[in-house]
């Protein structure tokens, strides 16, 4: 099973990073106001970073890293990403 680390936009323009086996299901969830409690009031949430993982460790711990970074780093990921042209 493939696990994403993601990166959404919230509506103030925070950034929340997270993991899961199923990308479009979790932003529906986050959308929905079942997600993380810490969304609630930053709703909607916009995808615009991805990665794909192989299990759910590999992600996780990837998810932390990235969740240790200052904003600044988590947009130059994500404009580095954009840049290559993927979805």
């Amino acid at each position: 099973m493939k696990w994403f680390v993601y990166i959404v936009e919230c509506s103030d323009s925070s950034l929340y990073t997270g993991i899961t086996n199923n990308i479009g299901k979790r932003i529906w969830t986050h959308n929905s106001k079942k997600g993380a409690k810490s969304l609630k009031g930053k709703l909607p949430v916009k995808l615009i970073y991805k990665e794909t993982y192989h299990n759910q460790k590999q992600a996780a711990k990837r998810e932390r890293e990235i969740k240790g970074w200052r904003r600044e780093k988590k947009l130059e990921l994500v404009e580095r990403f954009n840049e290559k042209g993927l979805p």
